[in-house]
């Protein structure tokens, strides 16, 4: 039996971890993050999503908290408060962009702004169904723009190539080649169910685990004061960074080859049994 009783901060990752395979919180999860709320442990959302569409789910739960989206580019409230922004340069971005030629059609630019122009590409019929499906719910947002490098007339928040598992590997070893090294973060999300990958390149040094760790010294949690819980590729930088990390049962193999904690999967409240191990209860250790 495991238990641990210092957790000041809980961040959680949205997508294959807070959410179910329905792409709804579970009822276990919610009543578990309310608990741990009402505890006095700060709860903190860490996405890869763009933080207008992560605010749906944060706003679910039901108190104040702070969102860590776009994979550690922006840190917001729920109130529209910013902490902390870490654009990429346009020049940097520029470059990436005429670099990638060949996957113009797996392109999409992100800047922080709630307008039309928020999400920018120039084509999607090579993004993939379910990039499809996401991007007509954001099209109030989507801007088509040709070249996509008229779009950066400001700084913006990343760049994202969408696409099928194997159409993304060739576009990975492609990025390996253009000689960015320095100055591009490069971060991925896999879903093979779904035939889906998306690698998003933000600034150097930016990533969930370097955006967590700031928050945590803002607030002034050690690090053996806070657990993080993911399932995916994106959330290793932030898995390290905590001192008490937690993967899901349905995070991917790259995780899994850690040895970090292994919660029950997104079917069945694997949140809520992490939160149990913050709130000092006595659970299973896996």
């Amino acid at each position: 039996m495991v238990t641990l009783s210092n957790i000041r901060l809980l961040a959680t990752d949205i997508d294959g971890t807070l959410l179910n395979p329905q792409f709804q919180i579970s009822e276990g999860d919610l009543t578990a993050l309310r608990r741990a709320q009402a505890a006095g442990i700060e709860i903190v959302l860490v996405t890869g999503r763009r933080h207008t569409f992560a605010l749906p789910i944060a706003k679910q739960l039901g108190f104040d908290l702070w969102l860590i989206s776009s994979n550690g580019a922006v840190t917001r409230s729920l109130s529209g408060e910013t902490f902390h922004r870490d654009m990429m340069p346009a020049e940097t971005c520029r470059k990436l962009c005429g670099a990638m030629q060949e996957f113009r059609g797996n392109t999409v630019l992100t800047f922080d702004k709630e307008t039309k122009g928020a999400i920018v590409l120039e084509r999607m019929d090579e993004l993939g169904a379910s990039i499809r499906r996401w991007l007509e719910k954001n099209m109030e947002y989507i801007e088509f723009v040709v070249p996509i490098e008229n779009a950066l007339v400001t700084n913006p928040v990343q760049a994202m190539f969408c696409g099928t598992m194997v159409r993304m590997n060739t576009a990975l070893r492609a990025l390996e080649q253009v000689g960015m090294d320095g100055l591009v973060t490069v971060l991925r999300t896999e879903y093979p169910v779904r035939d889906l990958s998306m690698i998003d390149v933000l600034n150097a040094g930016c990533s969930k685990g370097h955006a967590l760790e700031r928050w945590a010294a803002y607030r002034g949690y050690r690090r053996e004061e806070v657990m993080a819980v993911g399932d995916n590729h994106n959330d290793v930088e932030m898995l390290e960074f905590a001192g008490h990390p937690v993967i899901m049962g349905n995070a991917c193999e790259e995780l899994r080859a850690r040895g970090w904690r292994v919660t029950r999967g997104n079917h069945e409240c694997g949140v809520a049994a992490a939160v149990e191990l913050a709130l000092g209860q006595s659970v299973v250790g896996r």
